[in-house]
Formats: structure tokens, sequence, C-alpha cells
């Protein structure tokens, strides 16, 4: 993402989701519970189901280029395992499977969804390919980062993959290869905070059940193929500070409604096919904007005075529009 102020965001995601109960085991407390490492004999592997689903996963991966899971293997026990960790309370339960940026080639395999105690599942920029499996018995995932994989299939599937992981915060699946219109049921995902659909082949228009997304402050629709109006209902989730829909093909106005979102920090509606005069008001509500993105479209008229009140404002692109007047 190249907004600064997002750059952090998937650390701050992380760190939120250890401050809700993903619990990681110190080194001390693994060797008590598990033995040590070179001792099999002593190994009491705790949970099985677990451990099988871990190594249905490993046999799913067709290249791992730089031995990331060379110890999954039967000396070991799986919470010692690299990009593992358990719960304190649930020996032997995986909380956590942290797999970020090491080139893994492969499928995501149903097996996950066995991980019924997983809150956090991070396999971002890989090369995983293939639709996303059924994951509906994670009903304790808070935090799901996909981005940069070759992921297929329709949005639809995907998010009925999910129906029943309903203490998301963090739903990232950027930058794959989705198709399809997003689902009015995405409004589901109520405990949502942070949602990047972006670069992908996504069509349709943007549903309005956005608006049941109270909670959320992170919109990333951008780079797809989306068309029709910006609904004025994603001026609903009022603590909104990031909106990011450029690259589509939506027309129409840009909404008033989008002005009542006092926090915004970023809005970019940028390469579109928006037309008409922007909202009277956008400056003087928007006090909090820094990062107003609105070239490439066909908006007309005169720049509102009103925004010379966005006093935080520090970048501003108007270009390659219709305005007429003076700049005041």
């Amino acid at each position: 993402m190249p907004y600064p102020f997002v750059g952090n965001m998937e650390l701050m995601g992380k760190q939120r989701s250890l401050e809700l109960g993903t619990l990681v085991l110190p080194t001390l407390l693994l060797l008590l519970f598990y033995g040590a490492r070179g001792s099999h004999c002593s190994l009491v592997h705790g949970n099985m189901t677990d451990r099988r689903s871990l190594l249905d996963f490993k046999e799913a991966i067709t290249d791992d280029p730089g031995g990331a899971l060379h110890d999954w293997n039967d000396g070991i026990h799986h919470c010692m395992w690299s990009g593992v960790s358990c719960s304190v309370r649930h020996p032997g339960r995986v909380t956590t499977l942290e797999l970020g940026s090491l080139n893994l080639t492969g499928q995501i395999t149903p097996s996950l969804g066995n991980l019924t105690f997983l809150r956090e599942l991070n396999l971002t920029d890989n090369h995983f390919s293939g639709q996303l499996p059924s994951l509906n018995r994670l009903i304790k995932l808070e935090f799901l980062a996909l981005r940069e994989n070759i992921l297929q299939g329709n949005i639809q599937d995907a998010t009925i993959a999910l129906a029943n992981c309903s203490k998301l915060m963090w739903l990232e699946i950027s930058s794959n290869m989705l198709v399809g219109s997003i689902p009015r049921k995405i409004g589901s995902f109520s405990n949502l905070v942070f949602l990047d659909l972006s670069q992908n082949n996504l069509t349709g228009t943007i549903p309005p059940t956005f608006s049941n997304i109270t909670r959320l402050l992170y919109l990333f629709l951008g780079e797809n193929q989306l068309e029709g109006n910006i609904p004025g209902e994603l001026g609903q989730p009022s603590n909104m500070q990031a909106l990011v829909l450029k690259g589509n093909k939506l027309s129409g106005r840009v909404p008033s409604e989008l002005c009542n979102i006092s926090s915004l920090i970023l809005l970019d509606l940028g390469m579109n096919m928006l037309s008409g005069a922007l909202p009277p008001n956008i400056g003087d509500t928007l006090l909090g904007l820094e990062w107003l993105y609105l070239g490439t479209n066909n908006l007309e008229g005169h720049i509102p005075d009103l925004l010379g009140n966005a006093s935080a404002l520090v970048h501003l692109d108007l270009s390659s529009n219709y305005f007429t007047g003076q700049i005041r």
C-alpha cells in the first residue's frame, strides 16, 4: 500500500490480535510441557488433530525454497515448529500460524479448518493457488492475511468459506485473482476493523451493506473492475479512517454522505469515472483529512471554497478533471 500511514497496519493488526488473546508460548514453558527438542522419546504431542492438520498442510506445499518448514517433523513438538504458536491454557492447540513472505508454493488445504483454536493466520506474500477452502470451523479466528498470492475463485465462495468466522477483525485478500461481485453478506462480518479486497478482478457494484460493519476503520477496494455509484451508505461507519476505491469504473457523483465521516484521514477515489460537482462542504467537515485523491475522473464545476478549511491536508490530487473557476 503506497500510503505512509498504512505502512505499519499489519503490525498494528497483529499487536491488536495479541491484545485480544493470541498467546505465544515462551521457550521455557514449552520445554516444561513437551520436553527438549532432541528428546523424541519423551515428547507428549498433545492435540493430535492440530498436529495432523499442520502435516496435511505441509504435504500440500510443493516448493519451500528457504526450508521454512524443515523442522516440521516427528522429532519436535508441533508447538515448537517454525511459525506455530500454541495456547498456554489449552496445551497443543494452535493459536497462530505465521508463514508470511516465505515463497511457499502450494494450496491452502481444508485441514487448516480443523485448527479450531486458531486466532491468527498469516500466509501473505507466498505463491498459494487454488480456491480458499472452507474455514468455517475457525470460530475464534480474528486475523486472516492472504495478500500477494495467486488465489483464484469467486469472492462469494470465499466469503462463504469464512461465514462462521464472526470474530474476524482483520481480513486481507488483496493482490490475488479473485473474481465476481462482492456479496451483500459481506455486511455480516460485523466485527471487521480492516478489510482489503484490492487488486483482484472483482466486478459488479459496491453493496450498501458495508454500513452494517460499524466498527470498520479501513476499507480498501481499489484496482478492481467495480461499477456503478458509490453508495452513500459508506458514510455510515462513522469512525472510518481510510476509504480507497481508486482504479475502478465507478460513476456518478461523490456522495455527500462521505463528508459525514469526520474521522477520515485518507480518501482515494482517483482513476474512476466520477462526474458532477464535489459536495460543497467537503473541506468543512473532513477536518482531519490528510490525503485526498480525486484525480483522473470526470468531475466538474468549481473547487469548493470550503476545501481550504481542511487544514490537515498534506496530499491533494484534483488533476485530469474538468474543474473551472478560480483557485482560492
